[in-house]
């Protein structure tokens, strides 16, 4: 491909704007926009400067005959756009999750690679700086061979915070979509990527949450917390997904003559009393990265004490300049993927292989059935 590939968003908020964002800085031409409400795509294609925009995709498609598609929509609502731009012959790059189930996650999958299309899954924080870096650090063997992993994260959200699609399975919502698929695939790229074994539960903490209007933007959802909630006239919407849960796997890769061991903790509405933080154990030593998704300081513990590592200079040089880590990710996953594209040689990146194996994992996860009663012991 000698020019620029041509680029239409599906969705106008935080991830719609972010994508487009990330697509330019990628080198490609951002020619369309697609949303529900009018009103808010005509003042997100204006703030863009998008050529076109519609409120029907597969119109859309038709007019605009993208080279890829970006998929910036709650994960509900990701299965008809991406089949349908799967017939139309586009690339398809989409957030996590991939779709609402496993089934129709492998069945895109399945779609895209007989169609002979590209895919990328913006499971994309294994893109952070520190995570780059530990991934160089026990390539190296830093840590001799790794033994185990550890993702520990609270997030302490406002458990008034407005109903919508997050609080609903079938929309994509729950913490193991939107977040485990973020810190399954850093271990994944540090460790392994090769997913041996998997068990885990969840929980509900949520229950209930008020239905407000206006909600447009995930990020301001807060702004929108009633100030009345015993107003007998608010309506209650009911969380059927959930917001913590506690994970165990074992990951094969080229570094360890054994599985690692990983255990991804997270409480969506509870306090945290340390730092979130993603830990890799070895033979020899220790990675400590600060944050929930390992985008902070990066320690090293050499068998004596832990120090604090500087990025080194091959990494910071590859980063895009850009603000927000998760606008840095998204920048970063374009560029391989549109660097692909073009023919360019790149590094792996999550496709719709990983998105599909992903969205099944969860799909096990969710049935929590890896529970042995102990009053049945003799």
């Amino acid at each position: 491909m000698t020019t620029k590939p041509t680029v239409l968003i599906a969705g106008t908020g935080f991830a719609g704007e972010g994508h487009a964002e990330a697509f330019r800085g990628a080198g490609a031409e951002v020619i369309g926009i697609v949303g529900r409400t009018p009103s808010v795509l005509s003042q997100v294609a204006e703030k863009l400067v998008i050529p076109y925009q519609g409120t029907d995709w597969q119109q859309a498609l038709s007019d605009c005959k993208p080279d890829i598609v970006s998929i910036a929509t709650p994960g509900g609502a990701h299965y008809d756009p991406i089949k349908q731009a799967i017939a139309a012959g586009c690339h398809v790059f989409c957030d996590k999750p991939m779709t609402a189930t496993g089934a129709t996650a492998v069945e895109l999958r399945d779609l895209a690679a007989a169609k002979g299309v590209k895919t990328a899954y913006a499971a994309s924080f294994r893109y952070a700086p520190s995570v780059l870096h530990a991934k160089a650090l026990v390539a190296a063997g830093a840590i001799g061979e790794p033994t185990e992993v550890e993702c520990i994260s609270h997030f302490n959200l406002e458990r008034d915070i407005p109903f919508g699609w997050s609080h609903s399975a079938a929309q994509g919502g729950g913490r193991l979509n939107n977040n485990f698929t973020h810190t399954l695939s850093i271990a994944a790229s540090v460790v392994g990527e090769k997913i041996l074994r998997i068990a885990g539960e969840v929980r509900d903490d949520m229950g209930r949450a008020p239905i407000v209007e206006g909600v447009h933007n995930f990020t301001e959802r807060r702004n929108f917390i009633p100030k009345d909630l015993d107003d007998p006239s608010l309506k209650w919407g009911q969380s059927d997904v959930e917001w913590s849960y506690t994970v165990m796997a074992q990951l094969e890769g080229p570094h360890a003559k054994k599985p690692v061991s990983v255990l991804f903790k997270h409480g969506g509405l509870v306090p945290r009393f340390h730092e979130d933080h993603i830990v890799f154990y070895g033979t020899k030593g220790a990675i400590y990265i600060k944050g929930h998704y390992g985008s902070g300081q990066l320690s090293h513990h050499d068998g004596t004490g832990w120090t604090d590592l500087p990025l080194p200079a091959e990494i910071t040089n590859t980063l895009p300049d850009v603000q927000g880590e998760t606008e840095q990710c998204w920048h970063y996953l374009a560029r391989e993927f549109v660097a692909d594209i073009r023919g360019e040689e790149v590094h792996p990146y999550p496709t719709f292989t990983e998105g599909a194996q992903y969205q099944q994992i969860i799909d096990l996860i969710r049935q929590s059935d890896n529970w042995t009663d102990i009053d049945k012991l003799s």
